[in-house]
C-alpha cells in the first residue's frame, strides 16, 4: 500500500527549500505566487495521491473532496505531470476546469505544482448548438 505524504511530516529543510518555489496561477487573473504563501500554515495544504503519485497543489485541503481528476499524464522521464481536473469548490460545469503542471522536487519522490490554471472543459464529446457554431464559424 502506498503511503500518502503529509506536509506536516516534511523536514524544516524541505519546507524551506520548497517555500522558494513559485507557481503560476490563473484563476481570475494570472499571478506568480511563492509556495511560501501556501505553506505558512501546515494545516492549509496537503498532498493528494493521484494514480500513485504524491502531488502538492495550491488548493486548500478542505477543498480536496471537490476535486476530481479527468486526465493524468506522466512525462516519459517521470519528472513532470500534467493533470486536468475539475474543482467544483467555486465553479460548476465547464467553468470548473483546471490544468496543473507539476514537477518532481529534486531529491524527493513527490511533485509540486508550478502551473495551476483555470480552463474551460471542452472535449470531443462537447456539443455546440448550431446557432453557436454558426456564430463561431463566422469569426474564422
Amino acid at each position: 500500500m502506498l503511503e500518502i505524504m503529509r506536509v506536516e511530516k516534511l523536514s524544516p529543510e524541505t519546507i524551506e527549500k520548497i517555500s522558494h518555489y513559485r507557481y503560476d496561477i490563473l484563476i481570475e487573473k494570472q499571478e506568480l505566487w511563492p509556495w511560501e504563501s501556501m505553506l505558512h500554515e501546515p494545516a492549509y495544504v496537503e498532498f493528494l495521491n493521484i494514480e500513485g503519485f504524491n502531488v502538492l497543489l495550491p488548493v486548500e485541503k478542505e477543498n480536496h473532496p471537490n476535486i476530481s481528476v479527468l486526465r493524468f499524464l506522466v512525462s516519459d522521464d517521470k519528472q513532470s505531470l500534467t493533470i486536468f481536473l475539475m474543482d467544483t469548490t467555486h465553479y460548476t460545469g465547464s467553468d470548473a476546469g483546471v490544468v496543473a503542471v507539476c514537477d518532481k522536487v529534486p531529491g524527493e519522490d513527490w511533485y509540486i505544482a508550478v502551473i495551476y490554471h483555470a480552463c474551460r472543459l471542452v472535449t470531443s464529446q462537447t456539443l455546440i448548438g448550431e446557432k453557436e457554431w454558426g456564430a463561431i464559424h463566422e469569426h474564422w
